[in-house]
């Protein structure tokens, strides 16, 4: 009996070749996976950037409608929430980019910041109109409903 109880215990473990197996293919599961995580990740602070967008226009239409005019280049200055000008995750600034100078029109801007600056959608910009765009001379009508939807 103890030669066979010896036998089973010199079985137990992995070899070595099998332990390789496993980690080749732990490889090729984060080689995979981990291109589509970040994607996701920035997908998600482009939304983020876009709710960010649409409530510095919120608030700048409810103060339109108060005075009667949007704020001036002077005003955008001082008036301009700071808890407007970052989205909670910090992957984008917000900033009123561009302002009449007699109070008629705005454009707003989201700026990427840390991990989401080589993104590929760069600068979100909204106007007082409703216009959605990217601050990229380059980018295409498609990029541009591409980053805004998804």
């Amino acid at each position: 009996m103890r030669a066979a109880a010896r036998g089973r215990s010199r079985r137990r473990g992995f070899t070595l070749i099998e332990a390789m197996i496993v980690v080749a293919v732990i490889g090729i599961l984060s080689a995979i996976a981990l291109p589509s995580y970040r994607e996701y990740i920035r997908r998600a602070n482009r939304a983020e950037a876009r709710a960010g967008l649409l409530q510095a226009a919120h608030w700048l239409e409810r103060v339109a409608t108060a005075r009667g005019t949007y704020l001036t280049t002077e005003e955008a200055a001082t008036k301009f929430p700071t808890a407007l000008q970052e989205v909670p995750s910090r992957s984008y600034t917000i900033s009123l980019a561009n302002t009449d100078t007699q109070g008629a029109g705005y454009t707003l801007a989201a700026t990427p910041q840390n991990g989401q600056v080589g993104d590929k959608c760069g600068e979100f910009t909204l106007t007082h109109d409703g216009k959605r765009g990217l601050s990229s001379a380059s980018a295409s009508a498609e990029l541009v409903a591409d980053c805004w939807s998804r």
